[in-house]
């Protein structure tokens, strides 16, 4: 299991797509967080889900770039667990697409960070289910900007609970003349 461990940048570079999804989970969680660094977005897209829920989260923290986050599949998004999910990132928060805002699950969703909500872009947090967005803490809730709350579908606000209602922070009213 420690073949990964003794391989250079350079070697984990070369390595082709197929052979990253051959490593065993095993390897892929001895993987320094520089050889992680080193895996190429496509074969980052290609890793199967129990390879993205082998890694560390100091491998997810310190050794996925931005890049890389945004090239893992719905699928691989769906297989971290909420303790990976809670190691990315502002940054890494920050790269993911709508479609895999879309694929987490409920208890991935009420995993976040405040500071991680408060950092998604408002397409992402539009992109939220209504179970998601159901199932946000009301801290969460709270640390939503008013861009993003603007951002959520009628749907989306309907799937809020009295108590995540209170919890919202809402712009201030233009008052015209």
């Amino acid at each position: 299991t420690q073949v990964s461990s003794g391989l250079s940048t350079d070697q984990v570079v070369a390595l082709a797509t197929s052979q990253v999804q051959g490593m065993t989970t095993d390897q892929v969680a001895n993987m320094t967080t520089s050889q992680v660094a080193a895996l190429e977005t496509r074969d980052v897209a290609a890793l199967k889900t129990a390879q993205v829920a082998a890694l560390t989260t100091t491998q997810i923290n310190k050794g996925l770039t931005t890049d890389q986050v945004a090239a893992l599949t719905t699928a691989g998004i769906a297989a971290l667990t909420t303790t990976q999910l809670v190691a990315l990132s502002t940054d890494q928060v920050v790269a993911l697409t709508t479609s895999q805002v879309a694929a987490l699950k409920t208890d991935q969703a009420a995993a976040l960070v405040t500071t991680q909500i408060a950092a998604m872009e408002t397409r992402d947090v539009a992109a939220f289910t209504t179970a998601g967005v159901a199932a946000l803490t009301t801290n969460q809730v709270a640390a939503l900007t008013t861009t993003q709350v603007e951002s959520l579908t009628t749907s989306q606000i309907a799937a809020f609970t009295t108590d995540q209602i209170s919890h919202l922070t809402l712009g201030t009213p233009l008052i015209l003349d």
